[in-house]
């Protein structure tokens, strides 16, 4: 992830910060941290800062007219709210969407935690298609004793 500030190098320094129930993040590198006085608490001010740093990012884009055919929504009113406005959005605004979640997520893809129950019935049916799966295997192969018992275990299995 890039520093906002400079756009050179790597961000190493994550602010966050809630004003007015709103979440706003800002990602600087080292060198851009301690210019701006991040470092020295006395001295820091995380609103002046998204401030300068939202502005430099409108100034980036300020070129970009975009718009969603089907319902009118801009990329400014999808900065602004940071909602979109139909389905059609998530296509027009696909790379301006992609961006916003590599900042709040680090990725575009959900790599979270899958609660413990959930993860237990996902177990169970891998292994239940692991079974199935040697199944087609053995009869395909016809070997039917190794089929009548994987049957059985999947019946068991399915019971239980």
């Amino acid at each position: 992830m890039q520093c906002e500030k400079c756009q050179s190098e790597k961000a190493t320094v994550f602010l966050t910060q809630i004003i007015n129930g709103k979440m706003h993040k800002i990602d600087l590198c080292e060198r851009c941290a301690k210019e701006m006085g991040v470092t020295n608490a006395s001295t820091f001010s995380l609103a002046d800062l998204l401030i300068k740093t939202e502005a430099e990012r409108q100034n980036r884009g300020a070129t970009s007219t975009l718009s969603c055919p089907a319902c009118g929504f801009t990329q400014e009113d999808l900065s602004k709210t940071g909602r979109v406005g139909c389905g059609q959005c998530y296509v027009v605004f696909q790379e301006a969407l992609g961006e916003a979640l590599k900042d709040m997520q680090r990725s575009l893809q959900h790599c979270g935690k899958v609660p413990e129950r959930h993860q237990e019935g996902q177990e169970s049916l891998e292994q239940c298609r692991r079974i199935e799966d040697a199944l087609e295997e053995a009869v395909r192969k016809e070997n039917y004793e190794v089929a009548a018992a994987l049957r059985d275990q999947l019946k068991t299995f399915k019971k239980g």
